[in-house]
């Protein structure tokens, strides 16, 4: 290897180590910003599914009324938490912090890491590229609504009221449910980033709307088992769960076919 490319190899090193100390640290300050406001963090939003008031819990209440299904009203939510552990409480306010530091700082992660990438891209790539930013982060954030708001409540409410026998009385460990709620949040944050996903793939030839379409029938299976599994057992919970997946996986089909290389 001559010394050019020696010093090239070292020169992206030195940028990547670059960039990512700047993701690192808006990542920190986002979760000092979250570690000083617990309050919010674990009250009003990591607990606040727990309890039957959880705005969910009322529109499921309405739509149950408008339906004249009364079993979508959630009456009572029997969940008590405990820490067993002496640092329990303490360790989980740092990692959750820095898992909120995480989410809030998705723009600016993701900033860098097109900061990165861009000196490689031609003037035109990198036009169309700076939408990237702004799209991914909606995706993200819209994914961690959806994981908040529809995932989060229909599941604790499924899995705190399900019974195997009236003699075993759930007693879960605080980290448990609050770890739970948080990857559920993160995960549907990552999964809503699927069209973007397919874009690259699709830009680079490795998946294509033709092969979308032709596995569509055994998603739309996946979706419907996915919902089924982490919703209560009713219709209607299952259709808000499956909507909007089911929507996510269509709309990336169209996104890999805009992508598509066009033919020489």
């Amino acid at each position: 290897m001559s010394t050019t490319d020696s010093m090239t190899f070292l020169e992206h090193l030195g940028a990547l180590r670059k960039h990512l100390m700047r993701a690192s640290l808006a990542i920190i300050v986002a979760a000092g910003v979250a570690f000083a406001f617990r309050g919010i963090l674990f009250d009003e939003i990591l607990l606040a599914p727990k309890s039957p008031s959880f705005i969910t819990y009322q529109w499921l209440c309405m739509l149950g009324e408008e339906l004249g299904n009364a079993s979508m009203c959630v009456q009572e939510l029997k969940l008590d938490l405990l820490n067993s552990k002496m640092a329990g409480q303490f360790s989980l306010h740092i990692g959750l912090s820095l898992m909120a530091g995480l989410v809030l700082a998705i723009p600016f992660v993701l900033r860098e890491i097109w900061l990165f990438i861009a000196p490689g891209l031609t003037e035109g790539e990198r036009q169309k590229s700076v939408a990237f930013i702004g799209i991914s982060s909606m995706l993200f954030f819209a994914g961690a609504f959806f994981g908040y708001y529809i995932i989060t409540p229909l599941s604790v409410q499924f899995l705190a009221n399900y019974i195997v026998s009236d003699q075993i009385t759930n007693l879960i460990e605080m980290s448990s449910y609050l770890s739970t709620v948080a990857s559920i949040i993160l995960a549907c944050g990552i999964l809503f980033q699927l069209p973007i996903v397919v874009y690259f793939l699709s830009r680079l030839g490795i998946v294509t709307p033709e092969g979308m379409r032709t596995y569509r029938r055994h998603s739309w299976i996946g979706i419907l088992a996915l919902a089924a599994v982490i919703t209560p057992p009713d219709v209607f919970s299952q259709i808000i769960v499956t909507i909007p997946v089911a929507f996510l996986y269509e709309a990336s089909i169209l996104v890999s076919k805009l992508a598509q290389p066009k033919p020489l």
